[in-house]
């Protein structure tokens, strides 16, 4: 991608509105735009990204035996009334609106009603399970403050695994496994050193269920670590003697050590609440009617997106991790005016793309040199390659995350990034 050909434009502030990094970063960056209070459009750049995370999530999900379904934004009333969840009473967050016939609506802030309504065409003998349907869709929450930039927001990005299962033990299986494929995700978006699986409360489907928690001084959470080799943690609100004693925990709580963290995921058993509620049964072995047992399995793209920035960035931009960068390469011309130097950076850029690298390429006449060089800090793409009058065929290299560059020729920038 041309540089010059990308309608979107960096910035040396950011909205005074906006208190979170994350949210301040992005936008100066040009990766996303606030439309406004906790609802960002994703520009090119920040799209890229998203994607990136998305497609982390969906290949983890598509190897733990998932598979993919989109369902719809606007919910049916009725659905919902069949569990007590369209109530305001009981869901204070909904977002509401109506046909023109005077039907009502809400605009789906999760989906357990939905999926197991419609699995109820498709679950029938015992034969058919167990069954992992997920999808990556625009959810709605009606917050009461929108803060945090997109880590908490009234319109984003969130993936929804459900699990039906014959049996408790069954589920069981699948939900042990489903904490390592959480920490896979994690361990490839960069931050699996500071996420720690945390014990939460089940609400009112369990006594327990599991969360997870990733360090850092912007996170509205609160969690103690009990277990740093394990990466075992629990959330400040259940923490108490009994839930120390359930986990067989003999760490005095005062001995154990309190961070600030980031909710990026939570794992919860069902049990038998919504297939009860919409008859979701299957045929036993025996030809008998059994109650379908779920489970739910959540994870924000979204909010991973903001979480990484403010997890990776400094005084100047974002840091992307490789995996989820917009681009891996950031090629920069800082004499785009110079035919010769234009001539060669083209060919590098021409190269790039043909290794198959993700490659943007600065090639803007009317920046400046210091223009050039903040703008790439800002937007933080990992790696970057400086074509300049004083090296002439030399290539300046440099990681982001790095302070010090140095040389290297066309062929062996080559060979370094397309390993």
């Amino acid at each position: 991608m041309r540089q010059s050909h990308l309608f979107t434009k960096t910035r040396k502030e950011a909205p005074r509105d906006e208190e979170s990094t994350n949210a301040k970063l992005l936008i100066r960056g040009g990766f996303i735009n606030k439309e406004m209070a906790g609802v960002y459009a994703y520009l090119p750049l920040g799209l890229r990204v998203l994607n990136n995370i998305s497609n982390i999530i969906r290949e983890e999900m598509d190897a733990a035996g998932g598979q993919e379904l989109f369902m719809t934004v606007l919910q049916d009333k009725d659905t919902w009334e069949r569990t007590g969840r369209w109530d305001d009473k009981v869901v204070d967050s909904w977002f509401k609106t109506s046909l023109k016939n005077g039907t009502e609506l809400g605009l789906g802030f999760t989906h357990e009603e939905a999926i197991a309504k419609i699995m109820t065409n498709h679950i029938a003998s015992y034969k058919d399970l167990p069954l992992y349907a997920y999808q990556i869709q625009t959810k709605f929450r009606n917050e009461a403050r929108a803060k945090a930039g997109l880590m908490r927001g009234r319109e984003f990005s969130m993936k929804d695994l459900y699990s039906f299962s014959k049996n408790k033990e069954e589920h069981e299986t699948f939900y042990e496994k489903m904490k390592d494929v959480y920490m896979r995700v994690f361990t490839r978006l960069g931050m699996g050193d500071k996420t720690y699986l945390t014990i939460s409360s089940g609400g009112s489907f369990s006594k327990y269920s599991y969360e997870f928690q990733t360090i850092s001084d912007a996170g509205e959470d609160t969690i103690y670590i009990v277990d740093e080799e394990k990466k075992i943690a629990i959330n400040k609100d259940d923490f108490t003697d009994e839930v120390l004693a359930d986990f067989n925990v003999t760490v005095a709580k005062d001995d154990l050590r309190q961070e600030r963290s980031i909710e990026v995921g939570d794992i919860y058993s069902l049990g038998h609440k919504f297939s009860e509620a919409f008859g979701l049964t299957y045929k036993n072995e025996q030809g008998e009617d059994e109650l379908v047992y779920m489970g739910s399995y959540g994870m924000s793209p979204s909010r991973l997106m903001g979480a990484i920035v403010e997890l990776n960035h400094d005084d100047n931009g974002i840091m992307w991790p490789e995996s989820v960068a917009p681009y891996r390469v950031h090629l920069v011309n800082l004499h785009a005016q110079n035919d010769e130097v234009s001539a060669f950076a083209d060919e590098i850029y021409t190269a790039l793309q043909g290794a198959g690298v993700a490659v943007l390429y600065d090639d803007r006449r009317e920046a400046g040199i210091g223009e050039k060089l903040k703008d790439s800090d800002l937007v933080g793409i990992p790696l970057r390659a400086i074509i300049s009058e004083k090296n002439g065929a030399q290539i300046e290299l440099k990681k982001r995350k790095e302070k010090d560059a140095h040389l290297v020729s066309k062929e062996q920038l080559l060979s370094l990034v397309s390993k």
